[in-house]
């Protein structure tokens, strides 16, 4: 053991697990807090099956440990709760009083993940650090606003080293969510269906490149907001046809008018039939890519995976352990398959 410890918030989750995982691969001992159970075993992994909104806890935790980082990917998703309150307060609050605690307990680093969820539109080019956030609905806000609480705080403790990355859907093995509704018309040999001509260009990330990224933030000496992401981004179309191809499906993409689902989705959301949102109907058409030369330049960072090769990654493991997916409940939301609701009956008429 190297004697370097952390802490993970959303370990039981998807990209909080992967991350916990690879910290344990490289000696870290690492604990976990969740509201989640952590069925993950390791000598030196400490499990907390806890909320970050819960001050006694936290000083407890950092009492017990001397943490050299905390790592804080917990978030509660728009499409996974219906209580609003419940998700402001556990991605504002509790990133607020996970800070304080930090800053009581003199841990030096802070390594955030945010989101690209703070706009709902395409700007017509890579987005940079510098653009001025848009969000469109409450997980973006919430986000937008945890990363205002870490930057006032890095601001009156300057000692305090705060490192947000900016990430688009992260994914690998096991990630599922709304990735399961696509996988299972590609299983199914069903029409993947595209708003528009399908040639919007939409960025990923592989979750172990997000990964190497949040370790090598341990060495970075600064504060700093970095964008990440892939490169070479393909259109939607394009991505779709090479999964297709590679998984044998007889499933083809297929083109929705765009004008009239869009009003259909809406309609949907406001109606309580639809796992899509106000950010999905509105990115749904739309492209939207990260500039990532800082990260490049500052954390010496490069992407390992195309959108395809993880996409891949991905559908092989939900056609590999299909049954056990939809049997899934006690889990993250990116952990267990999205409801269809009235996306089915698109899957009918595939």
């Amino acid at each position: 053991m190297s004697g370097r410890e952390a802490l993970v918030t959303g370990g039981s989750g998807f990209f909080g697990g992967v991350l916990k995982r690879r910290l344990l691969s490289e000696g870290f001992a690492v604990t976990n807090i969740d509201l989640v159970r952590d069925d993950d075993p390791h000598p030196a992994l400490t499990k907390v099956q806890g909320d970050i909104r819960d001050a006694e806890l936290l000083a407890r935790l950092f009492a017990e440990h001397r943490f050299e980082a905390v790592f804080h990917c917990a978030a509660m998703l728009a499409h996974d709760v219906t209580d609003e309150k419940m998700l402001w307060t556990s991605n504002v609050d509790g990133t607020q009083r996970l800070a304080e605690a930090v800053v009581t307990a003199g841990v030096r680093k802070f390594i955030f993940i945010s989101s690209n969820c703070l706009w709902g539109e395409n700007l017509g080019r890579p987005v940079t650090e510098e653009e001025t956030p848009a969000p469109v609905e409450i997980y973006g806000r919430s986000k937008l606003e945890g990363e205002r609480v870490l930057e006032q705080l890095g601001c009156e403790h300057p000692e305090l080293r705060v490192v947000t990355l900016r990430s688009p859907t992260i994914i690998d093995e096991g990630r599922l969510g709304l990735l399961a509704i696509l996988f299972e018309f590609i299983e199914d040999n069903k029409k993947v269906w595209v708003v528009g001509d399908g040639g919007t260009h939409y960025q990923f990330i592989f979750a172990q490149d997000l990964a190497t990224a949040c370790i090598a933030c341990l060495e970075y000496p600064e504060s700093n907001l970095f964008h990440i992401g892939s490169d070479d981004v393909p259109t939607m179309r394009a991505m779709y046809e090479s999964v297709i191809r590679a998984a044998g499906s007889r499933s083809r993409v297929a083109s929705l008018p765009k004008v009239p689902t869009i009003a259909a989705m809406k309609l949907a959301h406001k109606l309580g039939v639809s796992p899509l949102g106000p950010y999905h109907y509105r990115m749904i058409a739309e492209s939207f890519v990260f500039d990532t030369t800082r990260i490049k330049r500052e954390l010496n960072w490069r992407p390992t995976l195309t959108n395809e090769q993880m996409m891949l990654r991905a559908f092989e493991y939900y056609r590999a352990h299909r049954r056990a997916i939809h049997e899934r409940t006690d889990v993250s939301a990116h952990s267990k398959a999205a409801p269809m609701g009235i996306i089915r009956l698109l899957k009918w008429i595939s």
